[in-house]
């Protein structure tokens, strides 16, 4: 029997798309390309980890405050935690720990970096990069580190790449709660129970959107499937790539907006300790180093979060591509490589590498999330334009405009967005 609509990928959007639907009575069935669920919300644990829960992808609910999530980890009971509490940081300059003084010039230099790009987002004039909205402060010893941090690490977007309009729009505010477990593991604990069928390993291959009498077709390893609609909440990385081919062509403002929106990288690397020498540094450490450019290779490092026995290491941007490109170990080799020249010979006796959550090489997403392009700053409202009177509908974080873009929440709500205008265009009235 047809189902009424066929769901593409079982992450957090798929998820609650299918939840929402299935509560208002319309059958959905979900086609996942990966073994798992949850996207790019994936935790992993055990092996070579011990006990730690590394999560590979999403790691906060941001802006709890608004966050729909935190809600869902309240009402079941899971243990949040605000991700500030307990936590310290060293400022690294000439690898030295940074003075008072030094301290408070970078604090100062932060807030004229948002207040000045924030000015220039927001003042009607063409949409340009960060890079280029920022100008004026290049006098500034600590803009390139502030630049750093905003763009490749919070965007994993370098500066010259990011539409300084959209940086703005997604300036995250409020709390950033962790959950204990692993924030994959319980997307997929919480949500995964209430998205109804799901066909693991079962990727998409084509899509007909016009069929007659508006219906959809979806082809599959399994056979093809017919839908009164579908969502598709692939990232805008697969869909880049063509590994899904619709027919007909996507509108053109459809496939201007995947352009727009081409996916950051944001690579970890997990590093655990070997011995009892925890180099000095406290539980729930953040280490980052003044940058003389905002575009030299740099790395950031949380240090035993939480009291675990491990280091992760951060790399964002063009670095985090061209280490992800060379492949093997190279990731995993810059972060001793960094850890070294911190810390000494030391830290090659005090931690060893164990995982590296690399999403730029996996083919079903290709990077961590998506950022628009300089000019491109309406493609996330255009990609999120219902398409074929409402019976292909694009979801996930790259659709947000709301400032929740590339984050767990953002895709949630999108996910029902998607569910509300599929509902009405099968009929099936209003998504609760």
């Amino acid at each position: 029997m047809p189902t009424d609509v066929v769901i593409i990928g079982a992450g957090v959007a798929g998820m609650s798309a299918a939840a929402a639907l299935r509560a208002a009575g319309v059958s959905t069935l979900i086609v996942e390309a990966t073994e798992r669920i949850g996207g790019r919300a994936w935790t992993q644990h055990g092996g070579a980890l011990g006990d730690a829960a590394f999560d590979r992808g999403a790691s906060w609910l941001h802006a709890a405050e608004r966050n729909p999530l935190t809600a869902i980890a309240q009402s079941h009971g899971d243990v949040t935690r605000n991700s500030e509490d307990g936590r310290t940081r060293r400022v690294m300059t000439d690898l030295r720990l940074a003075t008072e003084a030094e301290l408070a010039a970078y604090a100062a230099s932060w807030e004229r970096f948002e207040e000045v790009a924030s000015a220039r987002a927001t003042a009607g004039a063409p949409d340009i990069s960060l890079h280029e909205a920022i100008a004026g402060l290049r006098d500034d010893p600590w803009t390139a580190t502030v630049e750093y941090w905003e763009a490749s690490l919070i965007a994993a977007a370098d500066s010259r790449r990011l539409s300084v309009r959209d940086w703005h729009r997604n300036l995250l505010e409020g709390t950033n709660l962790t959950v204990r477990g692993g924030i994959g593991a319980f997307i997929a604990r919480r949500l995964g129970p209430t998205a109804g069928e799901i066909w693991r390993r079962t990727p998409a291959t084509r899509i007909d959107w016009d069929g007659p009498g508006g219906t959809v077709s979806v082809s599959t390893p399994r056979g093809t499937l017919q839908a009164r609609a579908c969502i598709v909440t692939v990232s805008t990385g697969v869909l880049a790539a063509g590994t899904i081919e619709f027919s007909p062509p996507l509108p053109e403002a459809t496939q201007e907006a995947i352009a727009g929106l081409p996916m950051g990288l944001l690579t970890k690397v997990a590093l655990r300790a070997v011995g009892n020498d925890r180099l000095g540094l406290p539980p729930s450490c953040s280490i980052q180093q003044r940058l003389e450019s905002p575009h030299a290779p740099a790395i950031s490092f949380y240090a035993w979060p939480e009291g675990h026995d491990h280091i992760v290491g951060f790399v964002g941007g063009s670095l985090a591509w061209e280490l992800s490109e060379a492949g093997g170990v190279a990731a995993e080799d810059f972060a001793m490589g960094r850890l070294t020249a911190l810390f000494g010979a030391r830290a090659t006796d005090a931690v060893r590498p164990v995982a590296t959550a690399d999403w730029g090489q996996d083919p079903a997403f290709l990077g961590a999330y998506a950022y628009a392009l300089p000019g491109h700053a309406h493609a996330r409202v255009d990609l999120g334009a219902p398409v074929g009177d409402g019976r292909l509908v694009f979801a996930g974080e790259a659709i947000r405009t709301d400032g929740l873009a590339g984050t767990v929440g953002g895709a949630w709500l999108s996910g029902r967005d998607a569910a509300e205008a599929v509902a009405q265009a099968v009929g099936a009235g209003v998504v609760g």
